[in-house]
């Protein structure tokens, strides 16, 4: 199947009750899929006049309890950011799927990892985070999509699967089949549903007027997400023993780097990966098992290094730290990161 239209189907296998979105390229065959399959099941699927309006039926809907899915791409993600931030401020579980294209501004519609700020930064007010997944394949990003609304719901909160354009419009074998996690969860008995269900009524906003309150809400807030750190951080180790290089990738640019060091392994060079899977929460505990063989990280982009912050952060300075990064659209040949390697010394960042 086409990514886009993969992650679609896996929306709707994940319990996809609604969606509200506005087309954008490259993930306009999200919603073009959801169009037609949400209707046809008895779900709910809104075109909205703008992202802005969107993202706040998605509030709405996700008051009710009800698990409800969004997509855009880069610039519609970036006029969300109010919204998400309400989400997260409300406490309100909801899936948003980002496929990444070239920026700033509209940019191109090529593929790129420009958005990596956007999505473990946030671009609305306010301390709090999403849990963000990177899929790799495919077949990742289905597994992770068929698991993404029950972790939203288990911890309240916004789940953003980051791809890019090129996950989005490739093709690959899938399997709907392969069984995933699932998880106990506990009852919504915090929903907008007014007084049908249970005694009393429950008022869904973000706001706090007193600062001692709202305070103690970001407190709470952050305790949720250090358990989120402790039970959702994913990461992949790949050929890591005995490793002269550690390069640092995820998304697409993984792949080519894997393609990387099977060339390198010709000239006798073995380099290993580190593959973030979830790149909020960062997976800071896998640079603890770099060999002591190591000479030195790559930290490897289809941006100016946006990632590079939080690689040399979880590197603490143990050490030496390159980068090798292409942005605004072009895809790097793995011949580009044999070469990073190669002049390895030349890429360090002071």
């Amino acid at each position: 199947m086409k990514g886009n239209e993969a992650m679609a189907l896996a929306a709707i296998k994940g319990g996809a009750e609604a969606f509200f979105g506005y087309p954008i390229t490259p993930q306009n065959e999200i919603p073009e899929y959801l169009s037609k399959h949400l209707l046809e099941n008895g779900k709910v699927f809104v075109q909205a006049e703008s992202e802005v309006s969107a993202i706040n039926m998605v509030y709405g809907a996700a008051s009710t309890g009800a698990r409800v899915i969004t997509s855009s791409s880069s610039p519609g993600i970036a006029l969300k950011q109010e919204g998400i931030s309400y989400l997260c401020g409300a406490e309100l579980p909801a899936v948003i799927v980002s496929v990444m294209r070239g920026g700033p501004g509209l940019g191109g519609i090529q593929p790129a990892q420009a958005d990596y700020y956007q999505a473990t930064r946030g671009g609305g007010n306010g301390d709090y985070h999403l849990i963000v997944f990177a899929p790799e394949r495919i077949q990742e990003a289905i597994d992770i999509l068929k698991q993404a609304f029950d972790i939203a719901d288990c911890y309240r909160n916004p789940v953003m699967i980051l791809a890019d354009g090129l996950i989005g419009q490739m093709m690959e074998s899938v399997d709907f089949d392969r069984p995933v996690p699932h998880r106990d969860l506990p009852k919504k008995d915090w929903v907008a549903s007014g007084m049908k269900n249970h005694k009393g009524r429950n008022f869904v906003s973000s706001i706090h007027l007193d600062p001692k309150q709202l305070e103690q809400h970001v407190f709470k807030l952050f305790e949720k997400y250090d358990l989120v750190k402790k039970n959702e951080t994913r990461y992949e180790m790949i050929n890591i023993e005995n490793a002269e290089y550690v390069i640092v990738a995820y998304g697409t640019m993984s792949r080519i780097c894997r393609s990387a060091i099977e060339i390198l392994a010709k000239k006798g060079i073995n380099v290993g990966i580190i593959r973030p899977i979830t790149i909020w929460p960062y997976p800071t505990e896998a640079f603890d098992k770099i060999p002591k063989t190591a000479k030195g990280i790559l930290c490897a982009e289809m941006s100016m290094g946006q990632m590079l912050d939080d690689v040399r952060i979880a590197n603490n300075g143990r050490l030496p730290v390159a980068f090798f990064g292409r942005t605004g659209g072009m895809v790097p040949e793995p011949e580009e990161l044999v070469d990073a390697i190669l002049h390895f010394n030349e890429r360090v960042v002071k």
